[in-house]
């Protein structure tokens, strides 16, 4: 009796600063995933500069199909299809991996399959679990801040997102204010666990009837209250700042969570995201779903977390199976919404 076919997807992540190229079997198991960070081309200029990003990517695509191919033990020829992010993110970021993909799904005949970052980021958590709908998925990024309803497989609806600044934005420009680089998340997360919640900075439309978040108002709270003592010549407890930043933003997101599970029928909640590596976040969360035994709360892998192509190859085998197809006419969406899978 043969062996069942193994389904393998060349994907591809180049919506911002990383450049990454993955091979993924079956959705789930990941044979490599290459990841090329700009991190310290972007530091000195406190964020990422779209013209500098799209220059690195170019430099690194091809290295980074090599290394991934060399990494699996593949050819092309054992390939099923190539899966590629074509947005949301920076234009000419996602043009140079949805170039690639083309060029390759073009020169071996291979479907091409289209993927939106947000997608990649929530199932992500297939390396984790399978996901079992209809789920709930906090998906809390740079650039995103949702909460996002999935009744079935390949259906998408954000009951709750943000207004002005998302949360990981916030972070980053907190970080600023204390004198951290580029990106500072992670920095704030654990300068955060040695202090105290002190100064009580606002938890924006927590206790609102609806689902949306708000942090550009922390965000410029907490900016007035280092530069008021910096005129008065006190100095603060960085540590303390850090925590009580932290301390609202973990609030509103799980508060607002929390309810939502509530609501909604599901059998799952998902976190994902950049921000779904923050220690604070998750402990929080791991608590308050304590109280709901009959929701699995599933966490993307902190190594995922970030931008990479294997999320893009889960993502990607969902949409394989499902018969999704682009064409060779495929263009980069930096404005992508959910509502491209109905």
């Amino acid at each position: 009796m043969s062996a069942e076919k193994r389904n393998l997807i060349l994907a591809f992540e180049s919506s911002c600063d990383e450049t990454s190229v993955a091979v993924v079997e079956d959705g789930h198991i990941i044979l490599s995933n290459i990841v090329a960070t700009q991190v310290n081309s972007h530091k000195r200029f406190g964020g990422v500069v779209p013209e500098v990003a799209s220059r690195h990517h170019i430099e690194q695509i091809t290295s980074c199909v090599q290394d991934a191919m060399t990494e699996a033990d593949v050819s092309y020829d054992d390939l099923d299809a190539v899966a590629v992010t074509y947005g949301p993110g920076l234009v000419g970021a996602l043009l140079v991996g949805v170039s690639a993909a083309k060029a390759i799904a073009f020169a071996h005949e291979l479907p091409l399959i289209p993927v939106n970052h947000m997608a990649g980021h929530i199932f992500a958590a297939r390396y984790e679990s399978e996901i079992n709908y209809p789920s709930m998925s906090l998906l809390v990024s740079g650039g995103h801040t949702e909460l996002v309803y999935m009744p079935e497989e390949g259906q998408f609806e954000i009951i709750g997102e943000t207004r002005d600044d998302a949360a990981g934005e916030a972070y980053d420009k907190v970080g600023r204010v204390l004198g951290m680089t580029y990106p500072s998340g992670k920095e704030i997360d654990e300068l955060a666990h040695t202090g105290k919640d002190t100064f009580n900075f606002p938890r924006a439309m927590i206790k609102d009837d609806n689902y949306d978040f708000s942090f550009s108002g922390l965000k410029s709270a907490f900016i007035n209250t280092v530069h008021h003592a910096d005129q008065l010549g006190e100095t603060l407890d960085r540590a303390d700042l850090a925590t009580s930043f932290q301390q609202s933003v973990v609030d509103v997101l799980a508060e607002k969570t929390l309810r939502a599970c509530h609501e909604y029928d599901i059998k799952q909640l998902i976190l994902a995201g950049g921000v779904a590596a923050n220690k604070g976040l998750r402990v929080r969360l791991e608590a308050d779903m304590e109280k709901m035994p009959t929701v699995e709360f599933v966490k993307a892998p902190i190594k995922l977390c970030g931008d990479n192509a294997a999320m893009i190859g889960a993502a990607g085998y969902v949409e394989f199976l499902k018969g999704q197809r682009a064409g060779l006419d495929l263009n980069a969406d930096p404005s992508l919404e959910f509502d491209w899978i109905a």
